[in-house]
């Protein structure tokens, strides 16, 4: 094999011709060892082309690897990003220089690992009143979730612990006063990043006159901290004996997730002055660190305080854990990387100021618009995150369990917030871009063009035994990546970026025509994936079980799902305008209208149910219609595939009783064999499902119903503090008068956090066309008017007012003139 090493790089002036985007530029250099002697290439990116050159010499990237490992990459029994996060190659640089290399791999690989270790636990979920409302603060992907009382004591099917790269660095976190437990008498929700709690020892019993009491604040940033402070408030002295018990077990997020075990061997060392807790196999180090500010006895299980107060007197420590993740020369795999180190100390403060200060000001007599505006612009800003592999801030899915890159719920969230906070849209499109699919790997459901679905850090991920570090189990992220880049052109005027990503959304586009149409009908299929869980579609209704026929029957695969369908069209209108517009190719773009008009007409004709005046669900490749009312068949208008003379059908399915709760549309009827309301994907009702559906009924005219969908969802956000979580149960208004909460439901969540967002523009009518901004007002009567201030885009800062009124206006669209502000209202 070491020859083919050298016959690989050989071959690269030749073939690697043309697989590099021209955008990537620099060199990167492999050192290669085996048996003591090293050997180098150098491959130059320039305008496409790749140039190689054996003498070892200054690089932007450098990687170091033995040989051994090089040819597992070469033949497609590994992969780059777990290779990297579990420390099997040492990166020094540019990370992008070698995530590009990708490219020039041969196309055929299977990087499956050993056997997953990680099995699943007896214990079922025991719900409590402690954990039944869990507290969490995050910055990044570093995150805490602890009980009301501030304390982790890992659990099944629960997300308590100190987690950072999808590991729970804290599985342990228990603080007694003389052996008493703390009872909270407040929380404090400071900021997503600080918290803080009131307790005093003891049940509530013992407390009437207290004589101590704790206050313990907690802050997170590149480390976790906790201020302890107790308080005396007696006249005279009192000793008191502290003790915080903590623990370490280094499992993934998802094994606490669903409940799953793997056996590891944790190594616990006392220093004089830290706690250290160790996990290591092969290459891959994890390791916390624990330290006090005041002196503590420390032992394997924690570390303990003998305090001694005067009388109304108070002591305090601050306790910090770090978290250490290995990488080249034994140093923090982040210092290694010029995409993590060049950013300074976070200033969390001030970066969340500086957030909330580009986004548009919203005045409005509506409360629960007013209030699920603010709180959706500041999660939207929590719930980013810097990747190893990254410059810029990415955007994470949602917590608890989804901190991570995960492709659909990225994009469809920059999706929503483009026109108020587009920050996140240029890093996602990028790093999305960067790692395109590139081979044909089943195990990840990889093939060139194809944009990923999922990167996750935990263990098993990183040594191959699921795919989840670079997954592609997603047949729906493909289209939506070219949709919002041409939504993100539309609101900015950034025709530099879409020129740029040419080359990549062009591979898009030529996934969905050369590997997507597995029946060779036209349209886009996917096939089962395989999980913990069971088997997964790849649509946003991924979970087992999700898309049934009317009589409850599991449809079988392959499928052909109807709202990815409707992604595809869009895609590929949108994919003309881009090459007409940007790209000066009006032949590609004559193509994609030709192909887009196709299927619209095919899809009109294949999926309709014209006795129940509805689309199916899904094709099955044997050609049955999966008969389901969903709520898909509004992305469908979302998308505008839908021939006008069926649209009136389906607002009607939409807002009728069977879908529509009150509280917003279900995702199954109620009139379905499967349908429960607090079932995953079988009934509740998710934010983002009604926001993008309430942006279809717009397209369509159908202005009353768009507000409507928009209404229920805005007061339903007020149940939950005004932070829609991920979803709800789907019980009807009338039964249950508040929404029910889904008990499994991730909070915050990107999507939910995007939804008032899309929701605010749909009221207002928003909507770029050729550099100016049209504003189409449609604010039901009560919810009076609403203004939209410094709105921006290539036509510069601009205001937007809708009043509440019976008769709705039409489109107004007109020049801003200087120092006039456009205002349409009703």
């Amino acid at each position: 094999m070491t020859d083919a090493i050298g016959r690989f790089f050989d071959s690269l002036a030749v073939s690697g011709a043309d697989r590099v985007p021209p955008t990537t530029r620099g060199t990167l250099r492999f050192d290669l060892r085996r048996d003591g002697r090293t050997r180098s290439w150098s491959l130059t990116y320039q305008d496409g082309a790749v140039a190689v050159d054996r003498r070892p010499g200054e690089a932007d990237c450098t990687v170091d690897a033995p040989e051994e490992i090089f040819e597992r990459l070469l033949d497609g029994r590994d992969n780059v990003v777990p290779l990297l996060l579990r420390n099997g190659v040492s990166v020094r640089g540019e990370l992008q220089l070698l995530l590009a290399f990708r490219r020039l791999l041969p196309v055929p690989a299977d990087s499956a690992g050993p056997a997953s270790r990680a099995r699943p636990l007896d214990a079922a979920p025991r719900p409590s009143t402690a954990t039944s409302r869990p507290v969490s603060i995050l910055y990044g992907n570093l995150f805490m979730v602890t009980d009301r009382r501030g304390d982790v004591e890992a659990t099944p099917f629960a997300p308590f612990g100190l987690f950072f790269y999808d590991t729970r660095f804290l599985s342990r976190w228990r603080l007694t006063v003389d052996d008493q437990r703390l009872h909270t008498l407040s929380i404090d929700d400071l900021q997503y990043f600080e918290t803080r709690f009131f307790q005093v020892p003891g049940e509530p019993t013992h407390y009437v006159d207290a004589d101590v009491s704790v206050f313990r604040h907690r802050w997170i940033g590149d480390a976790f901290t906790e201020q302890i402070t107790v308080f005396n408030h007696r006249e005279k002295p009192v000793r008191l004996r502290l003790r915080l018990e903590v623990a370490a077990d280094f499992a993934e997020v998802l094994e606490a997730k669903d409940g799953w075990h793997t056996d590891r061997d944790i190594a616990t060392t006392v220093e004089p002055e830290a706690l250290r807790f160790r996990y290591e196999r092969d290459t891959y180090f994890r390791e916390t660190i624990v330290s006090s500010s005041v002196p503590a006895a420390l032992d394997p299980d924690g570390m303990s305080f003998d305090v001694e107060l005067a009388g109304q007197q108070s002591w305090c420590t601050d306790v910090t854990v770090k978290t250490f993740v290995r990488g080249a020369g034994n140093r923090d795999l982040r210092e290694s990387l010029r995409s993590y180190a060049e950013r300074p100390k976070p200033q969390v403060h001030a970066e969340l100021d500086q957030w909330v200060a580009r986004a548009p000001k919203l005045t409005c007599d509506y409360k629960p618009l007013w209030e699920a505006y603010r709180q959706s612009v500041v999660d939207l800003g929590a719930l980013r995150y810097k990747g190893v592999n990254f410059r810029e801030l990415l955007p994470a899915a949602g917590m608890p369990w989804f901190m991570t890159y995960f492709g659909r719920d990225s994009l469809i969230s920059c999706l929503q917030a483009v026109p108020f906070v587009a920050g996140t849209t240029v890093p996602a499109l990028r790093i999305m871009a960067l790692a395109q699919g590139t081979r044909e790997d089943p195990f990840r459901a990889e093939q060139p063009g194809k944009i990923p679905q999922e990167s996750r850090y935990g263990e098993s991920a990183l040594f191959n035994e699921v795919p989840l570090a670079a997954d592609f189990s997603a047949a729906d992220t493909t289209a939506l990546f070219v949709v919002l880049l041409d939504e993100y052109e539309r609101w900015t005027g950034d025709n530099a970026l879409v020129r740029a990503m040419e080359f990549e959304t062009r591979a898009a586009l030529r996934w969905i025509d050369e590997h997507a149409d597995l029946m060779g009908d036209g349209y886009l299929w996917y096939g089962p994936r395989d999980s913990r869980a069971g088997v997964l579609n790849q649509s946003w209704k991924c979970s087992p079980g999700a898309i049934t026929f009317h009589d409850g029957e599991v449809a079988t695969f392959p499928q052909a799902v109807c709202e990815i369908q409707g992604y595809v069209y869009d895609a590929k209108l949108r994919g003309a305008r881009l090459a007409r517009r940007c790209w000066d190719d009006p032949d590609f773009a004559d193509q994609l209208e030709r192909q887009a008009a196709e299927l619209r007409a095919r899809f009109n004709r294949d999926f309709w149910l014209p006795d129940r005046g509805y689309f199916a669900h899904a094709l099955q490749a044997d050609g049955r219609r999966v008969d389901a009312l969903t709520s898909n068949i509004g992305h469908l208008l979302w998308s505008g595939i839908v021939d006008p003379d069926k649209a009136r059908a389906v607002v009607h399915h939409l807002m009728g009783p069977a879908l529509f709760s009150g509280w917003g549309i279900r995702t199954l009827a109620d009139t379905e064999r499967r349908f429960n309301p607090v079932g995953y994907h079988t009934g509740t009702v998710w934010p983002f499902d009604n926001s993008l559906i309430a942006w279809g009924l717009r397209r369509y005219g159908y202005r009353e119903e768009a507000a409507r969908v928009a209404r229920a969802v805005l007061e339903a956000s007020q149940y939950f503090g005004a932070r829609l979580p991920e979803s709800f149960a789907g019980y009807d208004r009338s039964l249950t008068k508040y929404p029910v909460p889904y008990a499994a439901a991730g909070s915050p969540h990107a999507t939910s956090a995007g939804a008032p967002l899309l929701l605010l523009r749909v009221l207002l009518g928003l909507e770029p066309y050729e550099g100016e901004l049209i504003v189409d007002p449609a604010v039901p009567e009560d919810m009076g008017h609403i203004e939209l201030h410094d709105i921006p885009g290539p036509w510069g800062l601009l205001d937007a007012l809708g009043r509440g009124r019976r008769e709705l206006s039409r489109p107004r669209r007109r020049r801003r003139r200087p120092g006039d502000p456009l205002r349409a209202a009703l």
